[in-house]
Order: C-alpha cells, then sequence, then structure tokens
C-alpha cells in the first residue's frame, strides 16, 4: 500500500458555483465546468488561502487517500466520497498529516518571521478549525466594553463572549473568526473576519467558557462596527480556532519579549494573563514595548498601571503625545537596547510581534542594530531563533 497523503477536495452537493476560491487560488490549483469546482491534487499546496473566502464552507473537505483523486473523478461526482478505509496505522498517519496542513489559514499574517513559523516546543496542542463557515458555534455576549477613552478618535472595544457550555478550546495566541450577518453587495453571506483572542485558556474569567476579544472600529468595515456595536444578550456566529504556531511556551521559566502596536495587544493580554495565573508575580519574565498614539488611544492603559512590575517590564510608547516628540517602539526598544540585547541573547527567551505590518520594517532594523552591538547578526539569529519555535510575527 502507497504512504496515505492528504487531499483537498471541495463538497459538490454545497459548493454554489461562485469561483471565488478559483479566483484566490495563488497555485492555480481550483478550476471548474459546467458540472464541479475541483482542486488538482499536483498543484494544491494547503495554502490555505482559499478557506476563509468560501462563502459556504463547502471548501473546507479533506479526504487521507493512497491514491489522490483525478479531477475527472472529482468532475463527475455529486457527493463526496466517504473516508476509505486505510487501516489504523496509514490513517493516523494521514489524519495527523492534514491537521497540520489545516493550521497554515494564518499564514500570510506570519509572513515577517522570515519563513515558516513554528510553535515553541513546550507549547500545548492547539485544536484547529473546530467550527467553520458551514458549521459555526453561537455564542452569546456577556459584555462590550470601550478601551479607549470618548475622547480618543480610535475607538477600541472589550468583547466578551460565552459560548453556553460549547466547546471553545482556544489557547493564547489563537484567532477565532466572526461572522457579520446579512450578505455582501453581490448578494454572498459575509466572510468570516479573523480577530485574535485577548483572554487565557481558562475564559476571561477562570473556570468560565468565555472568550475575550479586542476590536477596533474601522470606517466602513462591516464585522468590526457589527462588533463594535453588539449589545449584552446579543448572538454571534463564530468559526475557529484558527493558527497554530503564534503560542505561548508552557515553561513558566521562558523569557518573553513582546512588541505590538493598537490593537495586536490582545495576545499579549492573554500571554500576561495565563503567565500570573500559572506563575503568579514573583517572576513574570515577561517586557512589552506597546506603542499608540496616546494614552488615550492604548487599549488597556488603566489595567496595565495595575499590573506588577515584577510580572510585566512594561515601555508604552507615544507618537502623538501632545507636547513631545514622536516615539515608535522600535525608538523605545533602542533606547533600552540592554534589555533587549539581553533578551535576544538568552536561548530560553521568546519574542513576539502584533500589529500593524507598517511596524515590521521598524522593529527589524531596530532589532538589526540592537544584535549587530553584541556581535550578532540578526538576519542569522532570527532564523534560528524562528526554527526553534522562539521567533513569531503576526501583522496584518
Amino acid at each position: 500500500m502507497n504512504k496515505p497523503i492528504k487531499q483537498h477536495l471541495i463538497d459538490p452537493e454545497i459548493c454554489i458555483r461562485c469561483y471565488t476560491c478559483e479566483m484566490t487560488c495563488p497555485e492555480q490549483a481550483i478550476e471548474h465546468d459546467d458540472n464541479n469546482v475541483v482542486v488538482n491534487a499536483d498543484l494544491c499546496n494547503f495554502c490555505m488561502d482559499c478557506i476563509p473566502v468560501c462563502p459556504t464552507g463547502s471548501i473546507d473537505e479533506w479526504r487521507v487517500v493512497t491514491e489522490p483523486y483525478s479531477l475527472e473523478q472529482q468532475y463527475e461526482w455529486e457527493e463526496l466520497p466517504e473516508q476509505e478505509d486505510l487501516g489504523s496505522d496509514d490513517a493516523d498517519t494521514g489524519i495527523e498529516a492534514l491537521d497540520d496542513a489545516m493550521a497554515a489559514l494564518l499564514a500570510d499574517a506570519h509572513k515577517g518571521a522570515g519563513g515558516k513559523s513554528k510553535a515553541p516546543a513546550t507549547a500545548s496542542k492547539p485544536t484547529i478549525n473546530l467550527y467553520n463557515l458551514g458549521k459555526p458555534v453561537q455564542a452569546v455576549v456577556q459584555g462590550n466594553y470601550r478601551l479607549t477613552e470618548a475622547s480618543s478618535d480610535s475607538d477600541v472595544r472589550h468583547i466578551i463572549l460565552d459560548f453556553q457550555g460549547r466547546p471553545m478550546p482556544v489557547l493564547e495566541g489563537q484567532s477565532i473568526g466572526i461572522i457579520a450577518p446579512g450578505t455582501t453587495d453581490e448578494g454572498q453571506p459575509h466572510l468570516p473576519r479573523l480577530y485574535s483572542v485577548s483572554s487565557p485558556r481558562d475564559g476571561e474569567r477562570p473556570g468560565f467558557n468565555n472568550v475575550s476579544l479586542t476590536v477596533k472600529r474601522e470606517e466602513g468595515g462591516v464585522c468590526s462596527n457589527y462588533v463594535c456595536d453588539l449589545q449584552k444578550g446579543d448572538t454571534v456566529n463564530v468559526t475557529g480556532p484558527f493558527g497554530s504556531t503564534f503560542l505561548l511556551p508552557d515553561d513558566p521559566d521562558a523569557r518573553i519579549l513582546m512588541i505590538c502596536t493598537g490593537t495586536g495587544s490582545a495576545p499579549m493580554r492573554a500571554f500576561t494573563m495565563r503567565r500570573q495565573r500559572k506563575v503568579g508575580t514573583i517572576h513574570g519574565g515577561m517586557t512589552m514595548f506597546f506603542g499608540a498614539r496616546t494614552p488615550d488611544s492604548l487599549p488597556y492603559f488603566g489595567p496595565l498601571q495595575k499590573v506588577p512590575k515584577t510580572l510585566l517590564d512594561q515601555h508604552l510608547v507615544f507618537s502623538r503625545q501632545e507636547g513631545q516628540d514622536k516615539e515608535y517602539v522600535q525608538d523605545r526598544m533602542l533606547a533600552k537596547r540592554d534589555i533587549v540585547a539581553d533578551l535576544l541573547q538568552d536561548p530560553n527567551s521568546y519574542v513576539y510581534i502584533c500589529g500593524l505590518r507598517d511596524m515590521e520594517d521598524g522593529v527589524e532594523q531596530a532589532l538589526t542594530e540592537i544584535a549587530a552591538g553584541v556581535g550578532q547578526d540578526w538576519t542569522a539569529l532570527r532564523d534560528q531563533m524562528r526554527d526553534a519555535g522562539r521567533y513569531h510575527v503576526e501583522t496584518y
């Protein structure tokens, strides 16, 4: 028997032939005739770009096979074939490979890492894609709280969702998808918008089955305005969880360097809360550079003032503070280069960068200069850290 392989397929019973997946696929692995939309197994590299754009979830189908289904076979289908019996050992191997492929959903956000990201060796194994477009889970809004001052031009909300006993095994650093109601101008259902969770794995409130999000209202943003306007008791359709690499190491002695802007603070809040609940405040080993325009527009500014310094060494940076020169996170990193350099040289430290993609160049230049100051080539060090699961970027 040939070694089992994973194959990406499309459910012909659910597919509405909108061809969005075909237009999205960067490998041109998806094609169609008058009958079906199909996936060419020879071209598909599991980049997952087609998954979030499918309005029905029909694209989210997989089989573990010993021989790929041909295009001719797929064109003739009226329904998907059942998973064939491969024998327990071989089937388990193939299914594990399939799980790995599903984890690539956030690949684009992680491009700044310089290569394919890896999860920390001690991180918990994440659950991926438990709920999808075809079968979302419904959550109830427990709370909607404004995080930024009313005087600020940035409306950022803290949203708490209760899953009413349904499982949502989300880890710190993962994301969930929110589906806005209604349809697009073309009459298609809205695609889910991904938001990083800002609560730890045991819930916004310990032991409760709830998850929090940090959402900024965007002008003209269909989903962000929908989420920011939610009221207590409203119901929301949710997909996910997503993401398998931007995860927190479970080693309580691991040192964490967090660099973020705006709502990129969401996973950092989850990391900090998880670390505090696990080890207390004696030795957090966490350092954060957090940038915003002003204190009024910095999410969680008030609560951050209450986080013990023994847990979190925080550097809050403002680019539009009245009476002060503009300062960005990379500027503060250079000003505190001894702290950053010490972390970069420690083999038990981990770096996490999250926020707007515009921040990447400045942070990269700062890390390059800091590393050079201690005799290190940043590109080589970054690649070494990334391959060891110690360097992570998630920007948008």
